[in-house]
């Protein structure tokens, strides 16, 4: 029986590769997405909290995540799915010298990129996050363009519009081999068939490194865990995400908001970091978020927790994504390493990969691809990873 032949086979139906789907049926090619899992977004994305930001301390993280902001922000308006958009903002409160110091120097950069972001007073601040802890609140920056929605109406949009551009979508189909003749991908193979490829994108999350060391590459992509939870709906009562960047005890830093539905989303940056997969929640995780919580903003303090989950964020050296064709398989193109942001970056990710594989990238894309270009040192650290 011949072989199905594809211009290009992606591998990861999640925060990257859904849209990336979506945009390059958009382009009339001949798409398979294929999946381990039983149906789109069952891995990280469906774990994400929902936060689109485009305050990062690069352009390529700006302008990608900028562009994400415009999709989802105009999705409801140009496709008709509500996915629960809120141009909620973001927030940094700085509660020392040195973070009002550090959150200051950055936004000088942010602002030189084309972010819309502001420093506010504490008593600004106070107008954003009515009750927030007052003692020794600095003031805080504010991007009232970043915002929130649903992962999961996000993706079943892309999903559902991907398949009525004709892209295919194969679930429970492991990708067991990558099959190379003279330096590039010529066939996928999997624990259920076989097909031919013009172009691979490996978006494949947490199995980054193993996806890649199929077609004889390395990429230093290892998942780091991360535990999230909700609290009941209510009323809305405050404003933008609130990201504390104090350390404490076992967290780096920690965040909430209030998504469209009334729901207080809040997740932490364990320290030191969790290597592995390991979707299990722990005992731990709540009482040290509450405890956080309750510091910054003790309003929060008669809400029920509905639920706590965790998942992982795929973690490269620097905190930026490895993006690019690869040398070694010039069919191969890498979009891994997300970083815990596959979400936010993924709509803009998906123009961009696709842009890539029809070979009409632009000068703001070259200048994007230097952030996340997948041979360069990892010596940097971004600075909101």
């Amino acid at each position: 029986m011949k072989m199905k032949t594809y211009d290009v086979i992606i591998i990861g139906a999640g925060s990257v590769g859904l849209p990336t789907a979506m945009y390059l049926a958009e382009q009339k090619l001949r798409v398979l997405v294929l999946d381990a899992e039983h149906a789109p977004s069952q891995q990280n994305n469906k774990k994400a909290i929902g936060g689109v930001r485009a305050t990062h301390s690069d352009y390529g993280k700006i302008s990608i995540s900028q562009r994400s902001i415009e999709i989802f922000r105009s999705w409801k308006e140009t496709y008709g799915d509500d996915l629960g958009w809120l141009s909620n903002g973001y927030s940094y409160p700085a509660y020392t010298e040195k973070d009002e110091k550090t959150l200051k120097d950055l936004m000088q950069i942010q602002l030189s990129f084309g972010l819309n972001i502001k420093w506010v007073s504490a008593e600004e601040y106070n107008e954003l996050v009515p009750g927030i802890t007052m003692q020794n609140l600095r003031g805080s920056t504010y991007s009232p363009e970043d915002g929130s929605c649903s992962p999961l109406l996000a993706a079943m949009a892309f999903y559902f519009r991907s398949k009525r551009l004709g892209a295919d979508f194969h679930f429970c189909e492991k990708v067991t081999e990558v099959k190379l003749t003279d330096g590039k991908v010529t066939e996928v193979v999997t624990n259920k068939d076989r097909y031919v490829c013009g172009q691979l994108i490996n978006a494949s999350g947490n199995h980054a490194k193993e996806i890649s060391s199929l077609a004889g590459m390395d990429v230093p992509v290892n998942p780091d865990n991360h535990e999230a939870g909700i609290t009941e709906p209510v009323a809305r009562f405050f404003g933008p995400m609130v990201v504390d960047m104090r350390k404490r005890p076992g967290s780096a830093n920690f965040y909430f908001y209030q998504n469209h539905e009334g729901q207080v989303v809040f997740c932490i940056t364990p320290e030191p970091s969790i290597w592995g997969v390991n979707n299990r929640s722990t005992s731990e995780f709540l009482p040290m978020c509450a405890k956080r919580m309750l510091e910054v903003y003790p309003r929060l303090r008669h809400l029920k927790v509905r639920r706590t989950w965790r998942g992982q964020y795929p973690m490269t050296p620097d905190g930026f994504p490895i993006v690019g064709r690869m040398k070694e398989v010039t069919n191969f193109i890498n979009a891994v390493g997300m970083c815990g942001q596959g979400f936010m970056l993924g709509p803009g990710m998906g123009e961009l990969l696709t842009r890539i594989v029809v070979n009409q990238e632009t000068e703001s894309d070259r200048k994007v691809l230097v952030s996340f270009y997948p041979y360069r040192e990892f010596t940097g650290m971004e600075a909101f990873k």
